[in-house]
C-alpha cells in the first residue's frame, strides 16, 4: 500500500475516533453537571423515567422553564415579615399542631410565590424548585403528605411536628435565597 493510500484510510478513522471522543465527553460532563445540580433528585427522576435519557431529557427541561421564571431576591422587610409569620407558626403548634402544619404550607407557598415561583400545581412546584432547590425536595414532599394527613386528622403529633421541621428546611432555603443567595451569586 502506498503511502497516501494508507493516510487516506488512517485520517478519516482518526477523525471519526476524535469525534467520537468528543461526543463522549460532552455526553458524560451534561450528565455530571445534571448529577451535581440536582443531588438526589437527579437519581428519583431517572428512577422514575422510562430511560435515564428521558430522565435527563426532563432534568434539562425542569432547567430551561426555570430559567424562563422571575426568581426574585426578596427585600430584608419582607424576610423579616417571613421569619416573624414562621415563628407565629411555630407558637401556634402548640396548641393546634394540625393547623399549624397547613398554615406552615401555605407560608412555604407564600414565601415561594413572593419569590417568583408558580405555585398552582404542588407537582410543578417540585419540578420548578428541584433545581436550585434539590437538596430540600424530600423535606417538601415528607412535609406535604403529612399535611394531607393532617387535613383528614390522620396525621399522629410526631408525624406533624416532623412536617414543621420539613417545612422549616426549605423555608430557611428560601428565605436565605430571598437575600440574593446562590442564584445570584452565580450570575
Amino acid at each position: 500500500m502506498s503511502t497516501g493510500t494508507l493516510l487516506a484510510i488512517i485520517i478519516p478513522v482518526v477523525v471519526v475516533v476524535a469525534l467520537l471522543a468528543v461526543v463522549i465527553t460532552l455526553f458524560v460532563n451534561r450528565r455530571r453537571h445534571l448529577q451535581e445540580r440536582f443531588g438526589p433528585e437527579y437519581e428519583r427522576t431517572v428512577e422514575g423515567a422510562d430511560s435515564q435519557l428521558a430522565g435527563e431529557r426532563e432534568l434539562r427541561s425542569r432547567e430551561k422553564r426555570h430559567d424562563a421564571l422571575d426568581i426574585k431576591p426578596l427585600p430584608s422587610s419582607s424576610r423579616e415579615r417571613y421569619s416573624r409569620d414562621w415563628a407565629g407558626v411555630q407558637d401556634e403548634f402548640v396548641d393546634r399542631p394540625e393547623e399549624a402544619v397547613h398554615d406552615a404550607d401555605r407560608l412555604v407557598t407564600s414565601l415561594m410565590h413572593e419569590r417568583g415561583y408558580p405555585t398552582e400545581n404542588f407537582e410543578q412546584q417540585l419540578r420548578d424548585l428541584s433545581v436550585e432547590h434539590s437538596r430540600t425536595m424530600e423535606h417538601y414532599r415528607a412535609a406535604h403528605e403529612v399535611d394531607a394527613l393532617g387535613t383528614a386528622h390522620r396525621a399522629t403529633t410526631e408525624q406533624l411536628r416532623g412536617a414543621m421541621v420539613h417545612y422549616r428546611a426549605l423555608f430557611d432555603e428560601l428565605l436565605a435565597d430571598g437575600g440574593g443567595g446562590a442564584r445570584h451569586a452565580r450570575a
